[in-house]
């Protein structure tokens, strides 16, 4: 039988890149003790009045069909929410999808075909290379490199651009490694969008999680409105990823001409999920604030943990739920070292090929486990690397 050719595009970029989450949750429903570090669901549930709310507007008969833009609670509560860093930002500035990942999904639909191109920084979020594909574009990465705190720098995004550019899919704060951008970072990246009129889709959906400093992001600069789109949700500022409540946030022409994409594929969203994430961005809910405190905790614990073990680089991160530890130390790659891991201390955690060629050598650690699991993960960590009675050298 024959198939369109996404199906090939996409092979291999979808669940594969999980596997080991996947074997992890399968060795622990065998009864296997797992410790599982692997992917960022937060460890809080969301704010009792969130349920409150949803449960209201059920009651009240928001379950009926929507629209494609959006709920107008919704919608309003996401202009006052953007209006406050941009003051022009009117509806026409808005969309709402179930989550991130269909909103960039749809994003990306709509501002590339075959011929074009991507830029992305690398290391980059596991499903960014599907959603680039998806659309028959090709993607071209831009080293985020460590010597720079995995920065993206103007000139290696300047380096990186060819003629069949269109986009740069930007990540701050950033996955998997926790990288926050300065304003003045992203206005020399800008800069460099503006010259070579490429588009700035910024996914932004760890803005709540910044432990220290302030938030930068392109929205904010006026002349870059025109090219800018910022994709984000309440998956991790609110600890509800299984709501899927998300949106894009951008021009109001490109916003216009998305909507007929956006009503082909999902002719709108939950109401009572709509009113739900309007409370969540309207009222002063703490959640984020506590997920800030224990991620920042957790990732100091690792890193002290981590550090004095033969052959490992923690890597403290800025941000988010991650930290990256540089394991080309042991003599494995993080692949390597991540299935062993798994084998012989039942602790999981990502390898870096999973977000990239320049994260090869590394692994990815969740901060959304207990302190007592993050301790004993770490013992078990530390015990593996005494156990392989190699001679390793810290790298510097």
């Amino acid at each position: 039988m024959r198939y369109a050719s996404i199906t090939g595009r996409l092979a291999n970029l979808g669940s594969e890149k999980w596997a080991l989450h996947v074997e992890a949750r399968r060795m622990k429903a065998s009864g296997a003790d797992i410790l599982e570090l692997t992917i960022g669901e937060p460890d809080v549930p969301p704010d009792p009045s969130l349920f409150a709310e949803a449960i209201r507007a059920m009651h009240a008969g928001r379950y009926r069909y929507s629209n494609g833009r959006g709920e107008p609670s919704i919608v309003d509560a996401l202009v006052r929410k953007y209006r406050a860093r941009r003051a022009d930002v009117t509806s026409e500035n808005v969309l709402c999808f179930p989550g991130t990942q269909t909103a960039l999904f749809a994003v990306m639909l709509g501002l590339v075909e075959k011929g074009d191109a991507v830029l992305v920084g690398d290391p980059l979020y596991a499903t960014y290379e599907g959603v680039i594909r998806s659309t028959g574009a090709e993607q071209v990465a831009v080293p985020l490199k460590p010597e720079h705190g995995f920065h993206m720098q103007a000139e290696d995004l300047e380096a990186a651009i060819t003629p069949e550019c269109r986009v740069l899919l930007l990540n701050t704060p950033h996955n998997p490694t926790g990288a926050v951008l300065s304003a003045e970072e992203i206005a020399a990246i800008g800069a460099v969008c503006r010259k070579h009129d490429l588009w700035l889709v910024c996914d932004e959906v760890y803005e709540e999680l910044v432990f220290d400093g302030t938030f930068a992001s392109p929205f904010d600069d006026p002349t870059l409105a025109e090219r800018t789109i910022v994709v984000s949700s309440i998956s991790k500022s609110h600890a509800a990823p299984g709501f899927r409540s998300g949106w894009a946030i951008g021009p109001a022409e490109f916003c216009t001409r998305l909507l007929s994409v956006s009503e082909t594929m999902l002719f709108g969203g939950q109401p009572f999920i709509a009113d739900m994430t309007a409370y969540a961005l309207d009222n002063p809910i703490t959640t984020s604030a506590g997920m800030r405190q224990a991620y920042r905790r957790r990732s100091r614990m690792i890193a002290e943990a981590l550090a004095a073990a033969p052959g490992l680089v923690p890597i403290p991160p800025e941000a988010g739920m991650f930290i990256v530890v540089d394991v080309a130390g042991t003599g494995m790659t993080g692949e390597d070292f991540a299935w062993m891991l798994l084998r012989e201390e039942h602790v999981a955690v990502m390898p870096g090929s999973s977000f990239g060629n320049e994260a090869e050598n590394f692994i990815r650690m969740s901060l959304t486990v207990p302190d007592d699991k993050i301790e004993e993960a770490c013992r078990r960590i530390v015990g593996l690397i005494g156990r392989t009675g190699r001679k390793l050298e810290r790298r510097a």
